[in-house]
């Protein structure tokens, strides 16, 4: 390490002020803050509270929470692909090549995103003179984790780099965001590619294989739809789905541990919450959130149940946690502290209006059977919104027993 630093050092007047390249300053220190401590206050004089934690320190914490589940979405992909095929009767036969396979096709979409995603920041930074801020590494990895290992990587890129700057950049970068980067990513490549990201074909690598008859790569999203227009009971339509390969794919057990095609990183429910437990015990994301959005799917879940005039409505409401992406967008998207609410009461209400608009979009929209996409970017622009009603009952309640 002492070599390293004595390298950064010496090459540190090149880009101070005078040197030559003194306009990729920020690069330069971009790299040096992510190696070695900064090793300079910030210039402030007197008492100051300090924390172990900054920024940077907050999102590595994120990025490790989400590695769960990208080395779970990396096995199952292959694990896809050798159902697909016909080639195991088992979840954990032929680990190795199940992984690596994984690996080929989702380690250059993670590498791609950054790369990215990493030049429109480095650009921004250098044209505005400011630090590059931290904020990517995170988003960096989430785009991955919302799209089917199919995508292509020129996609990919654009997505990324589309979400940096609309979602991120015009609004003054990290910190300063209104919606969340990843989500607006996967919006932008569902409205504007949706066969690459959404049908029964995408989600199951094929390569120059084929598929053994009667196996389908729909997720369980789709066949819970498809049952409801059919008037099939959505658990016997979900038991029976890809029965050529035995039966139960899609039993509850198997969606909440993950075992089943989808997006790389939202599959598994059980991934998810280990998650959530890192960024919760850390005290980087809010458990009021994540509890109320669970809470307000399955509330809504009931509430359909009441009103339900299709099997999809008559679903139990505790399948809507374990389809789709509800758990991995609740913990990961929702939490996001800089789009969510601010006000700890807002918070709650933030959350389960999440939960609520997934189940309501899941359920009554034919054109679109998945919701926390659309729920959390929704709810993204209405998180000011509802903290100023909270803040302004608060003084409400405050100027009231003032005036006692």
């Amino acid at each position: 390490m002492k070599f390293l630093r004595d390298l950064l050092d010496k090459q540190k007047p090149l880009f101070q002020k005078g040197g030559k390249l003194e306009n990729l300053f920020y690069l330069y220190e971009a790299g040096e803050t992510f190696l070695f401590s900064p090793n300079h206050t910030n210039g402030i004089k007197g008492a100051q509270v300090k924390d172990a934690i900054d920024l940077k320190r907050m999102m590595i914490t994120v990025v490790i929470a989400m590695i769960p589940c990208l080395l779970f979405g990396i096995y199952n992909t292959g694990h896809q692909h050798f159902l697909a095929i016909g080639q195991t009767a088992g979840l954990w036969e032929d680990f190795g090549p199940k992984f690596l396979l994984g690996l080929q096709l989702v380690l250059p979409i993670v590498i791609v995103a950054y790369a990215a995603g990493g030049l429109v920041e480095a650009g921004f930074a250098v044209v505005r003179k400011h630090p590059i801020n931290e904020g990517f590494l995170v988003t960096g990895m989430l785009i991955p984790l919302v799209v089917p290992a199919t995508l292509p990587l020129w996609q990919v890129a654009l997505a990324t780099i589309f979400a940096v700057i609309i979602a991120k950049e015009v609004f003054g970068g990290t910190g300063m965001n209104i919606l969340n980067v990843a989500m607006t990513a996967r919006a932008f490549l569902y409205f504007a590619y949706p066969a690459q990201i959404s049908g029964d074909q995408v989600w199951t690598y094929l390569g120059d294989k084929v598929p053994v008859d009667g196996f389908s790569g729909a997720t369980a999203l789709a066949v819970a739809y498809n049952a409801g227009v059919d008037g099939q009971p959505v658990t016997q339509a979900l038991a029976e789905h890809n029965s050529a390969m035995g039966e139960g794919l899609f039993s509850f057990y198997n969606m909440f541990m993950g075992w089943i095609p989808g997006s790389i990183g939202e599959t598994s429910t059980l991934m998810a919450l280990v998650g959530a437990l890192i960024l919760v015990g850390t005290g980087v994301a809010s458990w009021k959130i994540i509890v109320s959005g669970f809470a307000g799917a399955y509330i809504m879940g009931l509430v359909m149940n009441l009103l339900a005039v299709n099997e999809y409505m008559a679903m139990s409401p505790e399948y809507h946690w374990v389809v789709g992406g509800l758990a991995f967008g609740i913990v990961f998207m929702a939490t996001d502290p800089v789009s969510a609410a601010q006000t700890e009461t807002g918070k709650w209400i933030y959350g389960l209006l999440i939960g609520v608009l997934t189940v309501i979009i899941r359920v009554t929209n034919p054109a679109y059977p998945e919701g926390i996409m659309l729920a959390v970017l929704f709810m993204n622009v209405f998180a000011p919104l509802i903290d100023y009603y909270v803040v302004k009952a608060n003084k409400n309640r405050r100027l009231q027993r003032a005036t006692v």
